[in-house]
């Protein structure tokens, strides 16, 4: 890799990661405003127009709070997860095609951090590795209610993660490959390209099991503040507080552009040759992969303000008992399909 080569890289990092810091501020501000609207509250109005500078105000408070750490707590492993949850959750998204290629002073630059060929398998290793920070943080924490929650999202995880990882086994079998640009690339031409399509079943494992994964409504028993207080966070304060926060969303903005990587067509628009447009083309991409990922973002918020939490038995049962079956069946009738069709 030549100098100017890694210049790129280092800028497009600093692009993806200031796009994502973005995108938490604006996810925290909208989900205060459709919480008001569903509910027929006000919401966040005072803090610049329409509350709009809101989570600048909210972070500039955690900033500004104590740091307790209790007396008892395991310290080194207590200070070290918020970053095991939030690092993992930023750097998931380099992986992640945004856009086609541009084309600036004779070099080809792809709207992707990291091109790489196990794509796929690359981001189910760190989304896997995201859970030893939310264990660490209940053992450490040295209290009861922290220690449950994490027990909780530990085995909630592992059970939702084996269905998510067998509906993405589809994509991959009617793909050929792991890379995430070939899945997009697979997709191109109309709208029923779309894997969302071609594997509904597939998609609609995928969607619950990355609400589960997030620890979302409905899904949101490691936190279960009716229960568990706060869950694996509830000794954290000020800034470790905030890190937790903020890998919540980064995880959630992640696992909505990996949907519409896989089902949606990525940056792809329908009909429409990107690559004939040049730099235009890109820049549409780019507004069509925001605008998909929106959408689902929109979808975590009005989902998590609709339904009531499950109770735990109901969250195992539907993991192992309805949704580990239902993704086996789908991968052995699309390899039997594809086996007769090739």
């Amino acid at each position: 890799m030549d100098l100017i080569g890694f210049i790129i890289i280092c800028i497009k990092v600093v692009v993806v990661f200031a796009a994502t810091m973005l995108a938490v501020m604006g996810m925290i501000y909208a989900e205060r405003r459709i919480s008001a609207f569903i509910q027929h509250r006000l919401g966040p109005n005072r803090v610049g127009p329409k509350g709009l500078f809101q989570p600048l105000a909210d972070g500039l408070k955690f900033l500004m709070k104590e740091d307790i750490i209790p007396a008892a707590v395991n310290k080194p492993l207590y200070l070290l997860a918020p970053a095991m949850l939030l690092i993992p959750a930023l750097m998931t998204f380099a992986v992640i095609p945004f856009g086609s290629s541009l084309t600036l002073f004779g070099r080809q630059i792809s709207l992707q951090v990291a091109d790489i060929n196990i794509g796929v398998l690359y981001i189910l290793a760190l989304t896997s590795v995201g859970v030893y920070g939310i264990v660490l943080a209940g053992w450490s924490s040295n209290s009861k209610y922290p220690l449950l929650g994490g027990l909780r999202s530990s085995a909630q995880l592992i059970s939702y993660e084996l269905a998510m990882g067998l509906a993405i086994v589809a994509i991959v079998l009617m793909t050929g490959s792991l890379r995430l640009n070939d899945i997009v690339t697979s997709q191109q031409g109309h709208l029923f390209s779309w894997y969302v399509f071609k594997q509904p079943v597939a998609f609609l494992i995928f969607l619950i099991a990355v609400y589960a994964e997030t620890n979302r409504l409905p899904f949101d028993l490691a936190e279960a503040e009716q229960e568990l207080v706060g869950g694996y966070h509830t000794e954290y304060s000020s800034m470790k507080f905030a890190m937790f926060f903020m890998a919540e969303y980064a995880n959630m903005i992640t696992a909505a552009a990996l949907t519409v990587t896989l089902f949606f067509g990525g940056w792809d628009i329908p009909f429409v040759d990107e690559a004939a447009m040049g730099n235009w083309g890109a820049l549409l991409s780019g507004i069509a992969f925001i605008l998909k990922t929106a959408f689902f973002l929109f979808l975590y918020i009005w989902v998590r303000w609709t339904f009531p939490r499950f109770r735990y038995d109901q969250l195992m049962n539907l993991g192992w008992k309805v949704m580990l079956p239902l993704a086996l069946l789908n991968i052995f009738i699309t390899g039997g399909i594809l086996t007769i069709i090739s």
